[in-house]
């Protein structure tokens, strides 16, 4: 798990339920628990607010962090993709974006590339791609301040539940997803017995339950969400998807103690200040 990652899910699920702070000694103290030594904290933490995705302010000759507005609205996207699944029946429409870039802004259309897959587009054809849920919007709202971007959308049904399913299976690697949700139930599944009769202590809990976000996040990237009568025989990600939310669930109380307790202790490290960090 890489240090910038555990910042944002220490905010995510924790932090952002404490007034959305954290004094530095004490996100050094959180860290520790992941073996992430205090000098990377210290430069993480300066990079980060480099790049415009944290704020400082001074508490006596203490510094307390908080995130930007972009960085809470980027945790807010992440914890519905992760979280939430579509529900409902599937209606037939797909929702389909045709886009241009000009081939001068490489980086710009990668970057929409990288925004429909995690809105759960897949590419149909080159520069047409298409979702079985409409967020056309959100594509829209991403790009509204790029004008080198042109997306045409439209909404269509294919000739039936054959085609459909053909198109899907073009579009996604749906084998290698489902091998892979499989492995995911396989490493999850026997622990739920553990974590109901509570064996981990609080650090425990919190490593544990980072862990598993961090093992979760990617399959929400790469899984469209795909109705049921779309899906291979057998699919298993409705299953990771719900061993998930109940190994998360069952960390809860026990990794949020341990979080409380630091905060209440205000961490338990030396003061630190930070005027020099995030030099290499």
């Amino acid at each position: 798990m890489k240090a910038r990652s555990l910042v944002f899910d220490l905010f995510g699920d924790y932090l952002r339920y404490h007034g959305g702070e954290v004094r530095l000694r004490t996100l050094i103290t959180l860290m520790e628990g992941f073996d992430v030594p205090e000098p990377t904290v210290r430069v993480v933490v300066a990079r980060l607010r480099k790049e415009g995705w944290l704020e400082t302010r001074r508490d006596g000759r203490e510094t307390v962090y908080t995130l930007t507005d972009a960085a809470w609205r980027l945790l807010d996207e992440g914890h519905t993709r992760i979280f939430a699944r579509a529900t409902g029946p599937w209606d037939g429409q797909w929702h389909m974006i045709i886009f241009s870039v000009p081939e001068t802004d490489r980086a710009l259309r990668e970057q929409l590339r990288k925004r429909l897959t995690w809105l759960g587009f897949g590419p149909l054809a080159s520069g047409v791609w298409f979702c079985p849920h409409d967020r056309v919007a959100d594509v829209r709202a991403g790009f509204a301040d790029q004008p080198a971007v042109r997306i045409d959308a439209f909404s269509a049904r294919s000739e039936g539940l054959a085609a459909d399913r053909d198109m899907a299976g073009r579009a996604w690697d749906l084998a290698t997803l489902d091998r892979e949700y499989t492995e995911l139930l396989q490493r999850y599944q026997p622990r739920l017995a553990r974590y109901r009769d509570g064996e981990l202590d609080g650090r425990q809990a919190l490593v544990e339950r980072v862990r598993l976000i961090h093992d979760y996040r990617l399959f929400p990237f790469r899984d469209p969400d795909l109705p049921p009568e779309l899906l291979p025989e057998g699919w298993s990600g409705r299953a990771a998807h719900e061993v998930f939310l109940q190994a998360h669930g069952l960390l809860r109380a026990p990794a949020e103690a341990y979080v409380d307790g630091l905060l209440a202790g205000n961490g338990a490290t030396t003061d630190p200040d930070v005027s020099n960090a995030g030099r290499p």
